[in-house]
């Protein structure tokens, strides 16, 4: 393979839009957004300009209906609600934590579903968004990649988790209203459901539109794109996101990563380690975060932990360390609160941060790695019944 070659999969994104019917405005980047206007009729001339008025309703204010839009005329309202909708996932289902996180199990078009979650802290809080259906990694340690991957999601279904979101949080400010610094939804990372660099340009799109400094305007540093090492598109993240990198890391050696992160046999340790290195937004001030899950008996020795270091010398780097996150049927346990300790104190004695997370949202299944659609489970068990039952096809 061309070190220049795309990297796709066997997979389709959806249009945004049916045959002959309405174009949905969420996730259309501004020059595609003036682009469907001026073909549904709007001047040239006036194109750019009301892109930028339609944009911040959306994106600023949250707003979702046409009639609401007062700085355009009510002929051009009209005209918009015949040719355009304004649509976010549907919200099928919402848990709350006793921790207070959310988990929003959300419905697309096809009628897949993808969950999201939401992640309260002091002073801030983070919305995990998931970039496909299904995953195709198999990471053996990963609940959500026991599914299998069915489609891309678009850019219109990934930033509209993050629209859906601030609707529940009510976080859309009251139109004319002081600016409030105060954020709810502060922090976006690409840690859901899929791998976000197999399918980069709804990525990309979506998060120019959370970036944006007329909508949702948030800061490039406050995005984090979590990535198995999908090796050539890491350079073209960091050209045209600049978001922060995170690397799902989990192992030592190429034996283990194989094992638990199957990605590493197209693509080993040395390969991701050496894209790493050369990663153009990496410094001190902008560090690459290893995700590394520690499983009992399988990565969490001492020598694994002085393995690590080595590895990503000359790296700026810290080191998330995330007990392992059971799920019915897991073939690893999570390693004990010693060995953890243990493992982080290595690290943070050879100069790098070694953060041990704390497990969030685990009585509603929404901590990492544990996201999988409930009714997708239940509708495997309904299946699997009518075919013990010999019903199945009938």
């Amino acid at each position: 393979m061309s070190a220049n070659a795309p990297i796709t999969q066997d997979v389709h994104t959806i249009p945004r839009k049916l045959p002959d019917g309405p174009v949905n405005l969420v996730g259309l980047t501004r020059d595609a957004m003036r682009d469907a206007l001026i073909a549904a009729g709007t001047a040239e001339k006036q194109a750019k300009m009301r892109v930028g008025q339609i944009w911040q309703w959306i994106y600023q204010w949250g707003v979702r209906d046409f009639d609401a839009m007062t700085n355009l005329s009510k002929a051009y309202r009209a005209e918009m609600k015949e040719k355009f909708v304004i649509e976010v996932p549907e919200v099928v289902t919402r848990n709350v934590s006793t921790d207070g996180t959310r988990k929003y199990l959300v419905r697309i078009a096809g009628g897949h579903e993808v969950e999201v979650v939401y992640i309260p802290e002091e002073g801030r809080g983070t919305l995990c968004i998931s970039s496909q259906v299904g995953c195709t990694l198999t990471c053996s340690f990963c609940h959500t990649g026991t599914q299998k991957l069915v489609r891309n999601l678009t850019a219109g279904e990934i930033i509209g988790q993050v629209l859906v979101a601030r609707d529940d949080l009510d976080e859309w400010p009251e139109i004319g209203a002081p600016k409030d610094e105060t954020r709810l939804l502060s922090n976006i990372v690409l840690m859901g459901m899929g791998e976000p660099l197999y399918n980069f340009e709804n990525v990309r799109d979506a998060m120019k539109i959370a970036m944006d400094p007329e909508g949702i305007q948030l800061s490039r540093r406050r995005i984090t794109l979590s990535t198995s090492g999908v090796v050539p598109e890491i350079a073209r993240t960091a050209a045209e996101i600049g978001c922060q990198l995170a690397i799902s890391f989990h192992a030592t050696t190429d034996e283990v990563r194989d094992r638990l992160v199957p990605i590493n046999k197209r693509w080993n340790i040395a390969e991701l380690l050496d894209a790493l290195r050369t990663y153009p937004k990496v410094s001190n001030s902008e560090r690459i975060t290893f995700e590394y899950v520690m499983l009992q008996g399988v990565n969490d020795s001492d020598e694994d932990a002085r393995r690590l270091i080595k590895l990503i010398d000359g790296i700026p780097a810290k080191i998330n360390l995330i007990p392992f996150n059971e799920w019915p049927g897991a073939p690893y346990k999570r390693s004990s609160n010693n060995r953890i300790r243990a493992f982080a104190d290595i690290i943070y004695k050879a100069g790098y941060a070694s953060p041990i997370r704390t497990p969030r949202g685990e009585d509603i299944m929404a901590a990492c790695g544990q996201l999988k659609s409930a009714t997708e489970r239940a509708r495997k068990s309904r299946r699997q019944i009518e075919a013990e039952a010999g019903l199945a096809g009938e």
